[in-house]
Order: C-alpha cells, then structure tokens, then sequence
C-alpha cells in the first residue's frame, strides 16, 4: 500500500494536469498485454500493424513482467498541459544513476533484460546513450500510435476533469475519490492506494497532490518512489467512447420523425451532463452544429444548462427523460 498524507493546504493546492507522455507510456501496457483492456482492442489492433521496423524489442522491454514502468518515463508535468516534446525533454535530462535506479527497480528482483542490459553492466555514458535510444523511441512511437489520437484523448480527459472538479465541489476530497478506482481509500486525510508493489507513506508537506487522468491507465499509478512529491495517473471516465460510436438506443429511432437524427441523438447522450466540445467529439460534427441544435433543444425545455468554470454541460431536463423514456 502507498499512502499519501494531505493536510488541508494539501487539499487546496490538489490540481490536475495532462501528460501526452503519460499517456503514451502507459500505452505500452496494452500493447504488452493484451488482456489488460479489452475497451482499447481496436486501438491496439491498429497499432500493432503499423509499427513496422520500430524497436519492439526496447519498448516491451520497458514494462516489467508485473506491469510496472520506469518512473523518470513519467515524469510531473509542471504545467497544466505541456506538450509531449517538453516532457520528453526532461527525459532527456534523468541522471544516469536515476535511469539505472528505476530500471532496476522496475525489474526487480528480476534481471534486466537484454536491451536493457546497459543500464546493469555499463559505465554512466552507457547508461545515457541507452536513455537516449529509449527517447528517441518513444518520439517515434508517439507519432504512430498517439499523436493522431491525442485531441481525442485530451478531450475525454477534460471531461473527466470537469466531473472530477463538480464531485470535489459538491462532497470534497471523499467524493473526489470515492469512484475514482475501487484500490483507493480516503480516510481521516491520507489517501490509501490498495494492491501496490511497494509500501510506503508519504507526506505532502505543502506539495499538494497533482492528478493526471489518463485514457490508457488500467489501475491508479502513483509514484513508485517515496522521494517523488504526491501524484497520481488514474483511468479516466469515457475511454470505451474512443473506439466505437455508441450504438443509438431504439428508442432514439422513435424520436428521428420528431427531432431530425441529430438532436434525438443528442438528447439520447445528455444522461450525464456534457460540454460541447464532448458532444462533437462523439458525433463526430464541429462544436458549432452541436451548438445549433442544442439551442434547438434548450428552447423546447428539452435540456437544462449550468456552467462550470470555463465550459456551460448540458443535460437531459425531466421532460427530455420522459421523451427518451429513461
């Protein structure tokens, strides 16, 4: 178990952040195995076939036998939503005595293996030139496996900020985490993260605690280290919404004569409150179409509005839920 302690300070200075070399990082685990998410399947399909001539050797090697991952891969984003290039940069700058610790620790008590081997039996320029092979990879891998899908996956991970931000508001740090992930536990303020590999507890001290939802986590992964300042990766709401258009119930059909296909559509999707830009990354239309019709639709009381921080969500009103018989 990894605990963190968090003052009310602590609790103050809890924000969230983006990480697009989180994401690819832990994107390797599903490529590595492929009963960890069967929600990203189609994702990983494609993926598989257009990695050509890269070094699938060296990425595998990454992701231990136990699923863990080198931590100077993921480093604490410093702004809300830095680019991947930046964050690579900081990979870029690890010491050598840090790469070999974590690759180490990722591994044990296993051996390293083989690409790896440099980081065990070779002096630091070794260890260096082996850290920048490894991001030199993840460049490339980035291109062809994430990049085309990033505006997507930051969008869902925004989503997932605005609720997250709405549960801190109405039931603080307790309902924050309550649905977060079934391992975590927040209790007489520490939170606890169940099943982890490693025991540990850490005080905040001022440092707040930096969430970053990720499309690709499985579980909460928080830090492996204790020396690291309290932050957590965890699987963020609306990932089975990437890969597949959700299939339009039948009472949705009914609606067609009535409302026209796209705001029936729309009222169907409205059981949880969402923004525009949420709205046309799941039909597939620009935010400004979703908002023509959801003028539409707020005109008929058939939603309701409410703004939060920069984004007004949408939602279903009483009468919308009786149309769709939910």
């Amino acid at each position: 178990m990894i605990s963190f302690e968090l003052s009310v300070e602590d609790l103050a200075d809890t924000r969230f952040a983006l990480s697009p070399l989180g994401e690819t990082v832990l994107s390797l685990r599903v490529l590595h195995d492929p009963g960890l998410s069967a929600v990203h399947l189609p994702w990983r399909r494609a993926v598989l076939g257009a990695l050509g001539g890269l070094d699938t050797g060296l990425l595998m090697s990454l992701v231990a036998v136990r699923l863990t991952l080198p931590d100077f891969l993921t480093p604490r984003p410093t702004t809300f939503a830095p680019s991947f290039a930046e964050e690579l940069a900081t990979v870029r700058r690890t010491p050598p005595a840090l790469v070999r610790r974590d690759l180490l620790a990722t591994h044990a008590p296993g051996r390293l293996p083989g690409p790896l081997r440099a980081a065990a039996e070779g002096d630091d320029a070794a260890v260096a030139g082996l850290r920048d092979t490894i991001c030199t990879l993840l460049q490339r891998y980035w291109e062809i496996a994430v990049e085309p899908l990033w505006p997507q996956l930051r969008l869902v991970a925004e989503a997932d900020m605005t609720y997250r931000a709405r549960r801190l508001a109405m039931g603080g740090a307790r309902l924050l985490f309550a649905d977060m992930h079934p391992i975590l536990r927040w209790h007489d303020g520490v939170l606890h993260i169940d099943k982890m590999l490693t025991t540990h507890r850490v005080r905040a001290a001022g440092r707040g605690l930096l969430l970053i939802p990720c499309v690709f986590a499985h579980k909460p992964a928080p830090p492996a280290g204790p020396e690291e300042p309290p932050s957590l990766m965890y699987p963020s709401r609306g990932a089975g919404t990437l890969w597949a258009a959700d299939p339009a119930p039948a009472r949705a059909e009914a609606l067609v004569p009535l409302l026209g296909a796209p705001r029936a559509r729309l009222l169907t999707l409205l059981a949880e409150p969402l923004a525009t830009v949420e709205l046309a990354r799941r039909l597939r239309v620009t935010p400004s179409a979703v908002s023509q019709h959801l003028r539409v639709l707020y005109a008929a009381g058939l939603v309701t509005r409410a703004r939060q921080g920069r984004q007004v969500l949408y939602r279903r009103s009483p009468l919308g839920d009786d149309l769709t018989g939910a």
